[in-house]
């Protein structure tokens, strides 16, 4: 993949991501204003799951031009993200309306676990294109 294909995908995903951001960041404020003066840490920070783990790594990828994910790790990475952030709105709505469940911790699992499935193919896909690099050098 050419430089300016990864920096192209790098950028749009990075611009989504900080969409999300923004979006999260308004609902959970504005959502926060109507609880009638309820506060839940998790309602109040859902959009961090986008910042910390989609603004932050696309960016840095946009930056150097290199490391973006194969098609596997970059699909379970943004289901991560995505079921985190979900997991904050659930459980900080749950915690303004005052009620608790179980369910919560579900969320979170499975976004740690498709994280790491993300991450984990992440890094073989890049160790498999570095070797790649390699062997195309020598020929």
């Amino acid at each position: 993949m050419y430089t300016s294909d990864i920096k192209a995908k790098a950028r749009r995903t990075f611009y989504t991501y900080l969409g999300v951001y923004f979006l999260c960041s308004a609902f959970g404020v504005i959502y926060e204003m109507f609880s009638h003066g309820v506060i839940s840490f998790f309602m109040l920070f859902c959009g961090m799951p986008p910042l910390l783990f989609g603004v932050l790594p696309f960016f840095i990828i946009f930056m150097t031009g290199r490391g973006f994910p194969r098609r596997l790790a970059y699909n379970l990475y943004n289901s991560g993200v995505a079921t985190l952030t979900v997991g904050f709105v659930f459980t900080g709505v749950l915690q303004i309306y005052g009620t608790t469940n179980p369910l919560c911790n579900v969320y979170f699992i499975a976004a740690a676990a498709f994280l790491t499935a993300g991450a984990i193919c992440w890094v073989c896909g890049a160790k498999k294109d570095k070797k790649t690099l390699e062997k195309n050098k020598n020929v």
